[in-house]
């Protein structure tokens, strides 16, 4: 899916809940871009840095925990390449027990957590020097 506000990235489980936040952002007149990074080492650096130009914002979307994971690997990449805001939404530490929903819900791992973290990204480039 293309778009011109921000890129959302996401892997796993979380490719059709950036599909459902960016449909939420479009509700609002926000065009987010999808991305589906299957592969996160090596990550699509080319995609990335393409992504980070046009759009100039990036949030990454994994149910991975925080450190070391996808949104690890992107910012490692769009750094080297044009450096812009990423936010990240993922596991802050380990998880409980229930159902796959439950467990999304309770570690912010929603379409709605999603879109926070879009508008965050976007509101962290106004004023940013873009590449």
């Amino acid at each position: 899916m293309e778009g011109r506000d921000v890129t959302l990235v996401g892997c796993g489980l979380m490719v059709p809940v950036c599909l459902d936040a960016a449909a939420y952002l479009a509700e609002e007149g926000i065009t987010a871009r999808v991305l589906d990074m299957h592969t996160v080492c090596p990550v699509d650096a080319e995609a990335l840095a393409r992504a980070a130009q046009e759009t100039g914002a990036i949030v990454t979307a994994e149910e991975h925990l925080l450190a070391g994971g996808l949104g690890a690997q992107v910012a490692l990449a769009v750094s080297r390449s044009c450096p812009v805001p990423v936010r990240t939404v993922a596991l802050q530490g380990y998880t409980g027990s229930g159902s796959v929903e439950e467990l999304m819900e309770r570690h912010h791992l929603t379409a709605h957590d999603v879109v926070a973290a879009a508008k965050a990204a976007i509101a962290a480039k106004k004023g940013a020097r873009l590449c």
